[in-house]
């Protein structure tokens, strides 16, 4: 038997961000991942995290433990399918370190993804963004710094987690251009426009000072965090939503930004690699999901198709049975 929490802590602490580089946020995830799951098995076994062993880790736990996400915490097939997703790296990283677990890794690696619809992209129109990027008051400054983090987030389309993390440092001279480092180290310069230029000084020109060097910070002057910008960016749709009741039927994430301006820029330019140039895709793959979004390019492949020609007829049946029969003149009467 292999006690877990050495190798456990030396993946976390030193192989994810040292020899990987992974960022904080992924090691977050993946430690959040095994919090939960430590959690479970504890209860379940019964015994106390620290004394668990790799070997209690089977894959029938496991896979009790993932529908202990949906059934309990209420988490969707995408959540569970992260989670699995780092359970299944850590056994990788034990496979050539603790060989008496070769043949439990090999299980935990047959654990299948499950599969889930997946449903149209949600993204706002121009004058849903419209609105959107209006509702922050000017004339306060938590106002200021959420019209300046709402445009930047919509023009360049970053993902929450990168937004968080940019730096004064990140933007070019004069604000007119932005260094993202993205998902896999991957590093774009985007332009921006003059109206994001504008809302980004009026910010920079009254943002407090603070010891870290982050580009957006909250009330307390720290750097701002993922779930804080959902709440901001709640309370702005629930004002935009005055303007633009549609806003109101959809579900506003800090993704749907990214959504909207993926799929403004797709029907800009019709050209699916300038959107994944643009968001930092790693292949035209996860760019796939907005050609199948976009309603009006279906349109143009419909109006571009022949349809068939129709005869025309009428349909009468020939009935033998007297009661059917009777039943078809008293219809025509």
């Amino acid at each position: 038997m292999t006690a877990l929490a050495p190798h456990l802590s030396a993946y976390l602490e030193q192989y994810l961000p040292r020899d990987c580089r992974a960022s904080l946020h992924t090691v977050d995830s993946y430690a959040l991942t095994f919090e939960l799951l430590l959690d479970f098995a504890q209860v379940t076994i019964p015994r106390r995290a620290c004394t668990l062993e790799i070997e209690d880790l089977t894959p029938q736990l496991i896979l009790d433990f993932l529908d202990s996400l949906e059934a309990q915490r209420g988490n969707t097939v995408r959540t569970r399918n992260v989670r699995l997703a780092a359970v299944k790296a850590f056994f990788r990283y034990l496979e050539c370190r603790v060989p008496a677990c070769l043949n439990l890794c090999r299980q935990v690696h047959a654990i299948p993804t499950k599969r889930f619809d997946r449903g149209v992209v949600d993204y706002l129109d121009g004058d849903e963004i419209q609105a959107l990027l209006e509702a922050p008051d000017p004339t306060t400054i938590r106002g200021v710094r959420d019209r300046a983090m709402l445009h930047l987030a919509y023009a360049t389309g970053v993902r929450v987690s990168e937004l968080v993390r940019l730096n004064r440092i990140d933007l070019g001279q004069d604000c007119e251009t932005i260094h993202i480092v993205g998902k896999g180290r991957k590093e774009r310069t985007l332009p921006l426009w003059r109206e994001t230029t504008v809302a980004l000084k009026e910010w920079l020109s009254i943002r407090p000072e603070s010891t870290v060097d982050s580009l957006f910070l909250n009330a307390r002057s720290k750097p701002m965090t993922r779930h804080g910008v959902a709440h901001r960016l709640a309370l702005h749709a629930a004002t935009a939503r005055q303007r633009a009741p549609s806003i109101g039927r959809k579900r506003i994430s800090p993704h749907v930004l990214r959504h909207s301006c993926a799929m403004h820029t797709l029907l800009s330019t019709a050209d699916p690699r300038k959107v994944s140039i643009w968001l930092g895709h790693a292949s035209m793959k996860s760019t796939e999901i907005y050609l199948h979004t976009d309603a009006a390019q279906r349109l143009d492949i419909l109006q571009a198709r022949t349809p068939p020609q129709l005869r025309k007829g009428s349909f009468r049946r020939t009935v033998t049975d007297r009661v059917m029969a009777m039943l078809q003149d008293v219809r025509r009467h």
